[in-house]
This record gives structure tokens, sequence and C-alpha cells, in this order.
């Protein structure tokens, strides 16, 4: 950044990229625009180590944070007002957020894209940057792990045939197909790759594929359902709950583009 602190005092959202060494407090004038920035409205976000300095704001007392998670032992340690959470890759309170290591800063800033956007303007974020739009799972799947780990291609090309077939009824045995792999070896690669298996990912892309359906098209929920290949209304119900938390009718008149 090269206009410094003042830029705080007009930015809707404030990113602590990380903070090193974590053991060094930031300077009373970085607290305080910090504050200031979040009394008048802004929202704040850290990605990983930058939690600490959000700590020492206060604004993270007795609030779910997380950190990466080689560090949040020291976190709980240092700030015991703050209860971190060592498992989830980001923890979202609306005005302050916070996430894991790097990657699942990427992971953050999806889903504030997604939420100030719509799922499909994160949808193609997320595919310009041949990453799932949704990651499942936490961060301790990939902490400190007993050997390395050996990624025998990239999925890229297999992600990109898949997400244009979502409304066929693909399998996780069709995948391994076009992949030319066992599916335990086409597993074990979404699980390195990508942090969840290829069911949960499929899943995810239809989940994504529908949000933006509901979001910029007319198409009933049961032609939806079909279109990005979950079969029935019913279905795209379930998922959808399960998912997000709400309805595909709720969805549709939260974040419809063009509201009518």
């Amino acid at each position: 950044m090269t206009d410094g602190l003042d830029a705080l005092d007009q930015a809707d959202t404030v990113l602590v990229p990380g903070w090193l060494p974590t053991e060094e407090t930031p300077s009373p004038a970085v607290i305080r625009s910090l504050r200031h920035a979040h009394d008048r409205g802004a929202r704040l976000v850290s990605i990983c180590t930058g939690a600490f300095a959000l700590a020492h704001t206060g604004v993270l007392d007795g609030r779910r944070a997380t950190t990466h998670w080689a560090r949040a032992d020291e976190l709980s340690a240092r700030f015991p007002a703050v209860e971190v959470d060592r498992d989830v890759l980001y923890v979202d309170h609306g005005d302050v957020a916070t996430s894991a290591g790097a990657g699942a800063g990427i992971d953050l800033c999806l889903h504030l894209v997604r939420t100030d956007h719509g799922a499909g303007y994160a949808a193609q974020v997320a595919r310009s940057m041949v990453m799932p739009p949704h990651r499942e799972g936490g961060q301790l799947q990939y902490a400190a792990p007993p050997h390395p780990t050996q990624i025998d291609g990239s999925l890229a090309p297999l992600l990109e045939w898949a997400t244009d077939r979502l409304g066929d009824p693909l399998t996780v045995e069709d995948l391994a197909a076009r992949a030319a792999v066992s599916t335990r070896t086409l597993a074990r690669r979404f699980t390195d790759q990508l942090g969840i298996g290829p069911g949960q990912w499929l899943l995810a892309q239809r989940i994504a594929a529908a949000q933006e359906l509901l979001e910029t098209s007319d198409l009933p929920v049961e032609a939806v359902a079909r279109h990005v290949g979950l079969s029935s209304a019913t279905n795209l119900r379930r998922r959808f709950l399960r998912a997000l938390g709400t309805t595909p009718g709720a969805y549709r008149r939260a974040f419809r583009t063009d509201p009518r």
C-alpha cells in the first residue's frame, strides 16, 4: 500500500495479509487506524497470521477466529479472550473475518466475493483461478503430514471437463474413467490438490451452478435442479439447505440480480 494508514479512513474492507513476527505488537497508529475503520463500519479481514494484528485491536474478543494451524496455540495463549478455532478454513462474522493459511485466505476472499457480488461472479473468479468456489473440510487435514504428498498430475483438465457437463448424470466412476485412473487414485488426487473428495467437489459445483441460475434466470426450481444434475426440486432443496442453510426460493429472492 502506498497511501499509508490514511487509506483506512475510506476503505470499505481492510485486509491484513499477514503479521510477522507474530510476537511483535502493531504500533499504536496501526491499532488506532484499524479500530477506527471498524468503528465506522469497515469490514476487517485477516489472512493467516494477520489475525494477530486484529487480536491486538480487541475486535476478536469474545468471538471465534482462526489462523494458520501452526500458530493457533500461540494465538490462543496470547489472546485468551479470543475463541480460536483450529480446524476451520475461515470464520466470517460479517464485520470481521479471519482465515487460516494463504490458501484458506483465497477461500475467504472468494467467500467475500460471493457475499458481495453473488455466486455467479464468484464462480467465474474461481474458475479463472482453477479452484473450487467453495472447499469443504477444515485446515487440520493439511497440518504437518507425516509423509510428503505426491501429486501425480494437475486435475485442471478434468475439472474443466466435468464443470461443462454438470447437467449430465456424472458419477465419481465417470470422473475416474475420464482421468484413466482408479476411483481410489482419483480420490487421493482430489484430497491432495483440493482438500475434498471428488463426490464432494462435484456436489459443490452443482450447488454453485444452481446458485448462478437462481440469480440470473427465471427457470423454475425443478428445471434448475435438472440443469445442474440434481434430478429434482426436492433433491436440490435438501442439498441447498444442508450446504447453505437456506432454500432455493429464499436464495433467489435474496440474491436475484434483477429483482422483480
